[in-house]
């Protein structure tokens, strides 16, 4: 059984890391808030202090970070791909700008290590019942090695070559963004002009628009429930490399942008610490609704 090293134990990490630990797998886990690591510990997972060390030996480093600037931190500036034991494995399932995949990539060519670019999506209920969708970028060879560490977390699909899988993330919250943005509008429509909200998602229930976003964000947006499963300041981020990707590839996503500007109007209230369905929230103020 491999010995794989985690390191980011946040909303998501902590539950994935967690199945690891529950199949089997012996895990040497990190994170920044030394808190977040106790019940992992407690569990049977070994607390590692320092990042070189969890890189030293360790078989698979997975790193599952907030933010572009986390993961270079943590990769870089830290120096855990250079510490990395040769012929090991980085994934990292953080939720990134493909070009820092591609850098990554090539950095742990530099250090023999083998790399995977492998962000999820299915937020923490997903993350809690291992069915994560997994995209992964990279050697499809090094991708067909791991298939039993990604069992564990979800259903895994290879998509390409390095960045590959930061790309297909994208694709999904484009899609995830501006499906938030679709379904609070409509709920505020149909709310304002008299339709009561719970029977909207009933009556659309199995029809053409109907959706996970619709049922389970449905839900949150109507009962002012936003205890976060996916982070908005995390959309915002996803929004943001959304466009600066379209920008190098000489697109323009005039959706993608306008739920961009209500993210950014979200977390600049103060409400980036909220659920990605607190749009709905974002969209009752600039309306001046109260409830």
């Amino acid at each position: 059984m491999k010995n794989i090293g985690f390191i980011g134990l946040g909303l998501m990490g902590k539950p994935m890391a967690k199945r690891l630990l529950n199949s089997g797998y012996k895990i040497n886990v990190w994170n920044r808030t030394k808190s977040k690591v106790i019940s992992l510990s407690n569990a049977g997972a070994n607390k590692v202090s320092d990042l070189n060390d969890i890189a030293k030996m360790s078989d698979v480093i997975i790193t599952m970070l907030k933010d572009d600037d986390a993961v270079i931190e943590v990769l870089e500036s830290k120096k855990v791909l250079k510490s990395m034991k040769p012929n090991s494995t980085l994934i990292d399932m953080s939720s990134i700008n493909p070009n820092i995949a591609i850098k990554h990539s090539k950095l742990a060519n530099k250090y023999n290590v083998n790399y995977l670019d492998a962000p999820v999506s299915g937020g923490t209920i997903g993350a809690k019942k291992g069915t994560l969708a997994i995209m992964v970028g990279g050697s499809k060879n090094v991708f067909q090695k791991q298939l039993s560490l990604f069992n564990v977390l979800g259903s895994p699909t290879y998509v390409g070559k390095s960045g590959s899988g930061q790309i297909t993330k994208l694709a999904n919250q484009t899609i995830v963004g501006i499906t938030i943005g679709a379904v609070s509008e409509a709920i505020i429509l149909a709310k304002t002009a008299g339709v009561d909200p719970s029977s909207l998602l009933k009556a659309l229930k199995g029809g053409f628009a109907d959706s996970k976003i619709l049922q389970i964000h449905g839900k949150r947006m109507i009962e002012n429930n936003y205890t976060p499963g996916g982070l908005s300041v995390t959309q915002l981020k996803d929004m943001n490399n959304i466009l600066s990707t379209a920008k190098k590839n000489n697109l323009i996503l005039p959706l993608s942008s306008k739920v961009q500007k209500i993210f950014l109007s979200l977390v600049r209230n103060g409400n980036g610490h909220y659920d990605h369905s607190a749009f709905y929230k974002e969209l009752k103020r600039l309306n001046k609704k109260n409830n």
